[in-house]
């Protein structure tokens, strides 16, 4: 779950970079989905890379929920309701650690609806283009204030689920030594904040006419 969990961050990262290029202009951000469709060219056919990396993270993302899956049943055999015991060491709990399989429902329904929007042009408020950069203004206008609702609610609960993936998967890792906490805490809060913040300015730049 670590691992699939360290792959879908890069991802994010990566993401969240290219989505920020809309502020440069609508030749930027075309040109930058462009070369994503054409990197490794001759070696890889075009969109050969592109469809190399949705494999990868297809295959990261089913492990992750297999993996969740696994961990959370695990869990309910370990301790059954009839043999609860009291647990008296502190136990690291936070708001998104209590979200986290709701706000992963949520991350999925969102993830489905934003391919078919912002991908493959099958949903298009505001008009259908070829242009990823029309596609994106048109679907976050001020009229279209629902879908960009949506976005944000799902942004927000993909940091939730941030917050507490990161430092968990720290902790997998074996950094959740005592004195080593608080960088825990510092390194899952500052990552998530940056990714969230991110991917919210684009949509709402657009929906606020800062960016058209």
């Amino acid at each position: 779950m670590a691992v699939t969990g360290a792959i879908l961050v890069l991802y994010l990262i990566a993401h969240m970079y290219g989505n920020l290029k809309v502020f440069s202009g609508q030749e930027a951000f075309d040109g930058y989905a462009h070369n994503l469709r054409v990197l490794g060219t001759p070696l890889l056919p075009e969109h050969g890379f592109l469809w190399l990396a949705r494999l990868i993270l297809l295959a990261s993302v089913l492990i992750h929920i297999y993996a969740a899956v696994s961990l959370w049943l695990r869990a309910r055999r370990a301790r059954p309701a009839s043999q609860r015991y009291q647990v008296t060491k502190r136990v690291h709990r936070t708001y998104s650690s209590y979200t986290m399989r709701w706000g992963g429902v949520l991350i999925a329904l969102f993830t489905i609806f934003h391919i078919l929007h912002l991908t493959v042009n099958v949903i298009s408020p505001g008009g259908a283009s070829d242009s990823p950069y029309e596609r994106l203004v048109n679907g976050f206008q001020p009229e279209f204030w629902f879908v960009t609702l949506f976005y944000v609610a799902a942004v927000i609960a993909v940091g939730f689920h941030l917050r507490h993936g990161i430092w968990s998967g720290l902790a997998t890792l074996g950094v959740n030594q005592a004195n080593r906490q608080p960088k825990m805490n510092a390194v899952a809060t500052g990552l998530s904040l940056i990714l969230t913040v991110g991917f919210l300015l684009p949509p709402l730049a657009v929906t606020f006419g800062l960016v058209s």
